[in-house]
């Protein structure tokens, strides 16, 4: 998740193989005017055990699946529906099938609704190197997959980590994005600390953004079972895990601690927005990608904001939404949610934003009508 450590620190503060566990584009080892090493390496082979589910493409009938080209990023995206493109980025830990109401209700409004599994994730899979993880690659990944499909222009609609994503897809490309839409995290421009130490300084090691730096701790933590990790996550940043003032979750990781160690333990029944049949899609889409690939987002946060110098404290110019539940870590933190009514000094295109009663971090899972008509109403006024 990509939570209020962002927003307090003003971030303000090759092979060849087409089978999917081979993780280069079967063009061959990188595309044309690309640098060695870009692109995929063989994975080591699948990471859980074999009796594991596999991903399945007809979870939803409505939903279709392919990969597509993206500059030399084999990108798995699911899509429905014909008409303007809308992109619909995930956070962490998803993937696209976090978006699996939205991609249904845009397509039955006359949308082309695309939702990819990002840099990293799921049966996109991503490079070994973590500095092939920064937000310039992730702002790369949209453009080119835009190009993939054919088409100019597009409305970015991003959730958790995919929101900074979609913010910044709109600040570095306003040519090539007609509209934005972010779900939890709101924009903020570049601040003039770095964020990780500001961070360390404030909160601690404990703090989850600081967990996640070191590589392999939180990846064996979250990989040991997949099943526990989406379990605990999902219920524990929801609106029906938090008390009627806020968030439940505090994301510092005790002493000794797990990262998994902040969520509350899930009801033996689950909320009615989280299924059984949920998580076992989550678990099988994660089955041979692990966690390595999104923790390395978390990893380039430091860089990020070095490389978005030239943007520093530059706002988001083309038309956009906000959307969050009141419950969100992201905006319950002290003076977070009284944040919301400055956007517009960042965002001046900004509609007015869109807080739902009792829904947590998982916004558009959580409250798929309310999001989806929100969505489609904003496009409405695109078009």
């Amino acid at each position: 998740m990509y939570l209020q450590s962002v927003i307090k620190s003003r971030y303000a503060t090759p092979a060849t193989s087409p089978d999917r566990s081979a993780q280069l584009w079967e063009a061959g080892p990188r595309a044309p005017g690309l640098p060695a090493g870009y692109g995929f390496r063989p994975g080591p082979g699948r990471r859980y055990p074999p009796s594991m589910a596999l991903p399945r493409d007809d979870v939803r009938p409505e939903i279709s699946h392919r990969y597509v080209d993206a500059r030399g990023l084999r990108v798995h995206i699911a899509e429905a529906g014909t008409g303007p493109l809308v992109l619909l980025l995930h956070g962490f830990p998803e993937c696209w099938y976090s978006w699996r109401h939205q991609l249904v209700a845009l397509a039955r409004a006359g949308y082309h609704a695309v939702a990819p599994d990002q840099r990293g994730y799921a049966r996109t899979g991503g490079p070994d190197a973590v500095g092939a993880y920064t937000m310039l690659h992730l702002v790369g990944d949209v453009i080119a997959l835009m190009d993939g499909l054919g088409e100019p222009r597009a409305v970015v609609a991003g959730h958790d980590w995919g929101a900074p994503v979609a913010w910044h897809a709109a600040l570095l490309r306003p040519d090539r994005v007609r509209g934005v839409i972010g779900l939890s995290v709101p924009y903020l421009p570049r601040g003039s600390s770095q964020p990780i130490p500001a961070l360390r300084s404030m909160l601690g090691d404990g703090f989850y953004m600081v967990y996640f730096q070191p590589p392999g701790v939180a990846d064996a933590e979250l990989a040991a079972d997949p099943r526990r990790t989406f379990t605990r996550l999902l219920y524990g940043a929801s609106g029906d895990a938090a008390p009627g003032d806020g968030a439940a979750m505090a994301p510092v990781v005790p002493p000794g601690g797990g990262f998994l160690d902040i969520c509350p333990e899930p009801p033996a029944v689950l909320p009615g927005w989280l299924t059984r049949e949920d998580i076992d899609t989550f678990v099988a889409e994660y089955g041979d990608a692990g966690f390595t690939g999104p923790l390395n987002w978390y990893r380039n946060i430091d860089r990020n904001w070095e490389l978005t110098a030239p943007w520093h404290h530059a706002p988001v110019t083309v038309p956009a939404l906000f959307i969050a539940g009141d419950r969100d870590l992201v905006i319950a933190g002290p003076g977070l949610r009284q944040a919301l009514g400055r956007l517009r000094e960042a965002v001046p295109r900004l509609r007015d934003p869109v807080v739902l009663p009792g829904c947590g971090h998982w916004t558009q899972q959580e409250r798929p009508d309310e999001v989806s008509q929100a969505m489609t109403g904003f496009l409405g006024e695109l078009d």
